[in-house]
């Protein structure tokens, strides 16, 4: 078993690298277009990164839940578009310190594709499958599939309401806890760079208690292609951490042909 985790391990290293160097490449042309994240929202962006381009979006977060304090980094996803409407999807292994158990979370590979515009909505859908490549005490030891539908509509020239549906299947010890998700934003644009939400989130998972969460942050272009944010947010049920604050930065490029 030692063996076989260990090859896991390799493999996700390599998928990780392999990505770094398709990042190196890609930063020696400017973007296509400017840049639009899934981050720092729960809510996933309603559509995909333009083709032949990478997105690397990275953050740091500290979070107080039943009294202990956690930190976790670099929160990193890398976004490849890989058609006109699909990207490919991987979430590096993030490090949580000051849990019960520090150390590495799971890698999760996934795809997004876009089904919108319709009917006004930009709607994606995103299938990912996490694999237990992370420490011992982190990681879910199963391959846990997860759906997520974003979606997102214009309401006027400042003002967009989003959100995403999603069901994921978490291994808990021997047996999977399906948890159903639901999400609504409202953003508002403050000037032609920088950007304000609210946002509420509510996590139902068929065993355990409901978390009902309120969010908010902002984000800042520093240019086309680059963005910084901030945001926060606190629980309002038992099952919800008390509050949590985090920022981040993140980056698209092009790849190079």
């Amino acid at each position: 078993m030692t063996k076989y985790m260990s090859c896991l391990k390799r493999n996700a290293a390599d998928i990780f690298a392999a990505f770094v160097l398709l990042s190196v490449s890609a930063c020696a042309q400017n973007a296509p277009s400017p840049i639009n994240t899934d981050r720092p929202a729960f809510a996933d962006s309603s559509v995909v990164v333009p083709v032949n381009s990478l997105q690397i979006e990275n953050g740091f977060l500290n979070t107080l839940s039943s009294g202990q304090q956690s930190f976790d980094l670099p929160e990193t996803l890398l976004r490849f578009g890989l058609f006109d409407k699909t990207e490919l999807r991987l979430t590096v292994p993030d490090y949580y310190y000051d849990l019960p158990a520090s150390g590495w979370s799971d890698t999760v590979i996934g795809v997004k594709q876009q089904l919108g515009p319709v009917n006004g909505f930009d709607v994606s859908v995103v299938v990912s499958l996490s694999f237990p490549t992370g420490s011992r005490g982190i990681t879910s030891h199963g391959y846990d599939p997860s759906i997520q539908l974003p979606w997102s509509r214009s309401l006027s020239k400042n003002w967009t309401a989003a959100g995403m549906l999603s069901v994921y299947w978490p291994t808990e010890g021997t047996s999977r806890n399906t948890n159903g998700q639901v999400t609504l934003l409202f953003d508002r644009q403050l000037t032609t760079a920088w950007d304000g939400f609210i946002e509420y989130l509510g996590d139902f998972p068929a065993r355990g208690g409901p978390e009902h969460i309120l969010h908010f942050g902002t984000s800042y272009k520093l240019t086309a292609n680059q963005q910084v944010d901030f945001h926060f947010g606190f629980g309002l049920s038992a099952a919800a951490p008390s509050h949590f604050i985090g920022i981040g930065y993140s980056i698209l490029a092009r790849k190079m042909r």
